[in-house]
């Protein structure tokens, strides 16, 4: 590893961890994609030297416009681990983190190893379950800017996530409503189908990327398949709900 993605990588991880955003590195030190992959690994390892363990992965850019937008052809992704999982209906301290956002989304509960490319229809066969859940994003990037190759580097943003009820039954997970709410008020209203024209499709694609990248997801992994619709800034006291039509609601309260 070189001094340059090994520095990188511990800027990063400190910034986490003192919730105290920098400036980005693209503009003075750039990087391939692939280097932005070796930082944010490295990055997670300072991680799990510490004790946090790996719970599963987050998709980012699952929306074909975004893709469109950041010039790129495929999924970016992000690891979960244990330290990032609030609890559903409880609080979230937001001193946590920088500049949070919560984003409505879908996560799969995996039943089956997930080792090796899989089709639409082998990709259900490897699920247990489905939940609602909001995202926590939180850019370690100054004014939450960043290249592709900087939010990479920086886990896809992956901060924080609440998982609402499981349910076995996946019949209307490719359309289903999506609403979140703040204190109540609707702030954003969307489909399910905004995840790829359905959320199975972000499995299909999880399983290309980790078998690229020669790992595995192990029964009991956690998916969150991507934003069913924009993100919305978190500010104390806020509550914070998702309800996916049909599959339940989840929600959190920040302080």
């Amino acid at each position: 590893m070189s001094i340059e993605i090994s520095s990188i990588a511990e800027a990063l991880d400190q910034a986490a961890r003192r919730a105290k955003p920098l400036a980005q590195f693209s503009p003075h030190t750039p990087f391939s994609l692939d280097q932005a992959y070796e930082i944010q690994r490295a990055s997670m390892q300072r991680r799990y030297d510490d004790g946090e363990r790996r719970i599963g992965i987050k998709l980012g850019f699952t929306s074909r416009a975004k893709m469109q937008q950041m010039g790129v052809d495929s999924l970016i992704w992000g690891w979960l681990t244990d330290a990032m999982l609030e609890a559903d209906g409880g609080e979230v301290a937001l001193s946590r983190y920088i500049h949070p956002r919560a984003e409505p989304e879908v996560c799969f509960l995996v039943g089956r190893t997930i080792d090796r490319p899989l089709t639409l229809l082998e990709a259900a066969d490897h699920i247990e379950a489905v939940a609602p859940a909001i995202e926590i994003i939180d850019s370690r990037y100054e004014a939450f800017k960043f290249s592709l190759e900087d939010v990479v580097a920086d886990n896809c943003s992956s901060s924080g996530l609440v998982v609402g009820p499981w349910s076995r039954d996946l019949a209307g997970l490719d359309n289903a409503g999506v609403l979140m709410r703040l204190d109540g008020q609707l702030v954003q209203a969307g489909s399910t189908a905004a995840i790829l024209g359905n959320p199975l499709r972000s499995l299909v694609e999880a399983a290309k990327l980790v078998s690229e990248a020669g790992l595995s997801l192990p029964a009991g992994s956690l998916i969150m398949a991507g934003a069913a619709t924009a993100a919305e800034a978190l500010r104390p006291g806020v509550h914070v709900s998702v309800d996916v039509a049909g599959f339940g609601e989840t929600a959190f309260t920040c302080v």
